[in-house]
Formats: C-alpha cells, structure tokens, sequence
C-alpha cells in the first residue's frame, strides 16, 4: 500500500491534534516540540522493515499509530461499559501511551532505524524494502522511545511507563516479569497496559487484513480453480505421465489420475 503526500500530510496533522487535545501543559509544549523538530522523519516513517509486517511502507508508521490510538480510546469505552475500573488512568495517560507506544522506532536523535535496502535479492525476494541500521545500538523500541522522551525533557507517568514498556503483551518475553504473575499483588494496579496491547493487536490484525488478505484470497481462489479442473489450457501431459495412463486399466484411477 502506498500514501499519497496529502494523506501524509493529513495524518501528520491528526497526530498533533491529538497532542493538543489529550496532552496537557507543560508536557504538551514539550511533546509538541520534539514531535516538530523530527517531523520529517517521523512523517515519512514505515512501521515496519518487512512487507509482511504491518505498514511497511512510507508515512505507515503515523497511520498504525493513529490507529492504535483511535482502538484504543475505543477499548477504553468498551472495557468501561463493562465494569472496568478506568479510574485507575487518565485519558491523557491512554492516549499519551498509544501515541508514543513504538516511538523507539525512530532510532536516535541522528540516526534513523530503517533505512532503504540496499540488497536488491533481499528488497525482491523476502519483501524487506528496509533493513536495520546497523550504526545504532541495540535497544528495545519500548525501552528506545522512553529513552527518547526522557532525554528530550518529556515526563511520563508511572502508569504511562508501565503500558508502553508491555503494549506488546505476552509476545514479548520481557514483559513476564509484569503480565505473568499469579499473586494479586504483582499484577498491575490498572487495566492501561491491558487496553493499549488489545488496541495495537486490533491495529496491527487491520492492516495486515487490509494488505495481506486481499492477496491470499486471490492466491487461494488460483488453487482452487486448478483443483476443479480450470487448468490453463496450454498445459501438456508429460510422456511419462502418457506411458503411466496407458498401463492403467481401471477408466475410474485414470480419469483420476489424469486430472492431476
């Protein structure tokens, strides 16, 4: 999938609504200042390096996370209506944590994460129209981004902390020690982390049925075709599959045999 410059455009400036409507002074100023000063960077970002994953492509990086925070705000009605007690966060801290849960993706403050592929049999056959740059060190994107936001004056909550170092849930091993205890006491005091996991699960499961689904469909309905018999009609019997047919006396094997 590909953005056109105005959608780029226009998403860029969702995300800063977003900061002027949930993100309160002084933090906004903050927040907003070190969004400005990387904007290009950021606007033109893929969420990913790999087609196969999710929105690899230029400017996705701001749509997955607008989406993320639009699920989540969403998440945040359901798991109220349900009984949750959503008193525990504040909807600064929710939205605060969705639009900064991948910040680490950005790489550092001189060096960018992905850069273009310059493997042209890795960008053609394995999808990766980016690849890791190798100039910057090794951090986790959750422990990357609160690295970014400290280090740029950007306060967080403890709360705030807690979801965007565990919005990958359980599929990061890491965060066990947080999501995997059976005692009451070790469990998190707020169901934040919780709803920021599902709402960028939802994302994330969106556009991969967005990208990829329309494609395995097609891919499937080919297969099944050739599997009623809509074979091309350019396609020639071997002679050895000939000579196997003709030794066979049953027309039941054959005809069978023959479809293959």
């Amino acid at each position: 999938m590909n953005l056109t410059a105005e959608q780029i455009q226009s998403n860029w400036v969702e995300l800063l609504a977003y900061i002027d409507k949930y993100v309160s002074s002084p933090r906004n100023e903050k927040l907003r200042e070190f969004y400005e000063q990387y904007a290009e960077r950021l606007m033109l970002m893929p969420a990913a390096h790999k087609k196969e994953y999710h929105n690899a492509f230029p400017g996705g990086y701001v749509e997955h996370v607008l989406r993320v925070i639009r699920c989540s705000l969403k998440q945040y009605d359901l798991w109220k209506e349900e009984g949750a007690d959503v008193s525990t966060f504040t909807l600064e801290e929710l939205v605060f944590s969705a639009l900064n849960h991948d910040l680490g993706k950005m790489g550092d403050e001189n060096e960018e994460s992905y850069i273009p592929q310059t493997d042209n049999w890795r960008r053609e056959k394995l999808g990766e129209d980016y690849m890791f740059n190798s100039k910057i060190p090794f951090a986790s994107v959750p422990d990357r981004g609160l690295f970014l936001l400290q280090s740029h004056g950007v306060q967080y909550t403890f709360n705030e902390m807690l979801a965007i170092q565990t919005h990958d849930g359980l599929y990061d091993e890491a965060n066990n020690k947080y999501l995997k205890n059976f005692m009451p006491e070790q469990k998190p005091r707020t169901s934040l982390p919780y709803i920021l996991h599902q709402a960028d699960l939802m994302a994330a499961r969106i556009e991969f049925e967005r990208e990829w689904l329309p494609k395995l469909n097609s891919v499937e309905k080919k297969k099944e075709n050739f599997t009623l018999g809509n074979k091309p009609t350019n396609v020639k019997k071997t002679p050895t599959k000939d000579k196997a047919l003709g030794s066979i006396k049953s027309e039941g094997l054959k005809n069978m045999l023959n479809n293959l």
